[in-house]
């Protein structure tokens, strides 16, 4: 069974950068970015990066971030 734990504060972000666990990224109830690592982050942006080239910004207001883990 999976737990899903949202992220919202700068420790959870910086806890989910030392352990390299993927992300997901919701916007508008949509699911934008299935499986992502957190490279960096500030107070409005989240930057992700899914591949070798494949990196994108995410509003951190406009978006919400989950950690989805295996119990």
């Amino acid at each position: 069974m999976a737990i899903t734990l949202r992220l919202s504060t700068d420790q959870d972000f910086e806890e989910v950068i030392e352990l390299q666990q993927r992300i997901r990224v919701f916007q508008d109830n949509q699911l934008i970015d299935a499986s992502s690592l957190v490279v960096r982050f500030d107070d409005s942006t989240i930057v992700t990066q899914s591949g070798v080239s494949d990196i994108a910004y995410h509003n951190r207001k406009e978006c919400e971030f989950f950690l989805l883990r295996k119990r």
